[in-house]
């Protein structure tokens, strides 16, 4: 079962159990991926899937912040438990020692020496992690292990 099955398959099971909120989001989620085949003409990929929940966890996260900044808890929360839902998609999340490591092998391996080189280091990291750790946080990662 690929990955947009189980998500449909997901929805259907939200409905069952008359969990409104899971169902809500998890079809925030599908409309997204048919957004995306429309306007691109494509079959999605799991690898594709996994990029546009990303995305949404990210949008959502930054709503929440704001909603946060704005004193509104009721829809902050509501941002965090849609987060949640679409985290179970997304592959395990690289612990901080974990990153570290992957990003001293890159370091070596592009050749990098200050932080000036960030930028060949991000490149072959965004690359290598993709799905397993954050951009902000190969990022400042990155830049801790350079200087």
């Amino acid at each position: 079962m690929n990955l947009r099955d189980r998500i449909n398959q997901d929805v259907k099971d939200a409905m069952k159990a008359k969990d409104n909120k899971r169902r809500d989001a998890l079809r925030l989620l599908t409309s997204a991926f048919k957004q995306i085949e429309v306007d691109e003409r494509k079959e999605l990929s799991d690898d594709d899937i996994i990029k546009i929940i990303q995305s949404q966890v990210k949008r959502r996260d930054d709503a929440a912040s704001q909603y946060k900044e704005a004193g509104r808890e009721d829809l902050m929360q509501k941002e965090l438990d849609e987060i949640a839902y679409y985290k179970e998609y997304l592959p395990a999340q690289l612990s901080d020692e974990e990153l570290s490591l992957a990003l001293q092998e890159i370091i070596t391996k592009v050749g990098a020496a200050t932080v000036k080189d960030i930028g060949k280091v991000m490149g072959a990291a965004s690359k290598e992690l993709s799905g397993k750790a954050d951009g902000k946080r190969i990022n400042e990662c990155a830049k801790i292990l350079l200087s």
